[in-house]
């Protein structure tokens, strides 16, 4: 299925994107009072990080992913879970039935869709007092590490952007007056990483690459030179998983 944003290229080194944290999605399944057996459909699935973390609390997973290499790497990951089934399409079409789900979750995948229109689709595919949830990690800008890998991104991109991933998402979710009060949740997590895992993984920031265009490559490359000046095999890299929250009203 074709996107705006394609991850064909990108699907290998999203497999090194860091999970989610667990204290966070912890108070996420809490707060929706999903349990084994309720219907959760991750949309944006991608390599199943979210999804994975969702399959371990036993909820029954429709995995929604439009790119087929990203999908493609997703079923692996999620093979031994007879509770995850995956499946072409996009957030504001999802494919799903009406009614559905008591969860529907975007893992680092809201800011790429057309947030009202997912929003809708969401309202649509959710059951009367089901929840939407989307979400991201990011990174400590605090950390030497990633401090350094920030100064090499503005000074290569004109006018670097976060862009939609890092805004409070409480303003979207409640222009679309399909939901109750927003709820923040964040939690924090220390990755205990290879290093080269890590230089890997800055290749899947899809962010970065349309920002950069030909200079992508040279970013990996200082961003590598940055990393192996550590001299260690294994590097502790801090992030924040924040989520916002509704039900549907």
């Amino acid at each position: 299925m074709k996107t705006e944003w394609d991850y064909t290229e990108l699907a290998e080194a999203y497999l090194k994107r860091p999970d989610y944290a667990q204290t966070a999605i912890d108070k996420m399944i809490e707060i929706s009072g999903v349990k084994k057996g309720d219907a959760a459909c991750d949309v944006g699935a991608g390599a199943a990080h979210l999804t994975l973390k969702l399959a371990e609390y036993g909820l029954d997973i429709c995995a929604v992913e439009p790119n087929d290499a990203m999908r493609a790497n997703g079923i692996k990951k999620t093979s031994q879970y007879k509770n995850v089934q995956w499946f072409e399409g996009v957030g504001e079409h999802t494919g799903m039935e009406s009614s559905k789900f008591d969860l529907v979750t975007f893992g680092s995948s809201f800011n790429v869709c057309n947030r009202q229109e997912a929003l809708m689709e969401s309202k649509r595919i959710l059951k009367d007092n089901g929840w939407f949830a989307c979400m991201w990690n990011h990174r400590d800008l605090n950390d030497p590490l990633q401090k350094a890998i920030e100064d090499v991104l503005k000074a290569q991109i004109a006018d670097y952007s976060y862009g939609i991933r890092r805004e409070d998402q409480t303003e979207v979710i409640d222009q679309s007056n399909l939901f109750g009060e927003v709820l923040y949740v964040e939690g924090t997590v220390l990755h205990d990483i290879l290093a080269e895992d890590f230089i890997q993984g800055w290749k899947s920031h899809g962010t970065v690459q349309r920002q950069s265009r030909e200079r992508f490559d040279a970013i990996n490359e200082e961003i590598r030179r940055i990393v192996e000046a550590k001299g260690e095999e294994y590097i502790k890299v801090p992030y924040t998983t924040r989520i916002w929250m509704a039900q549907v009203k």
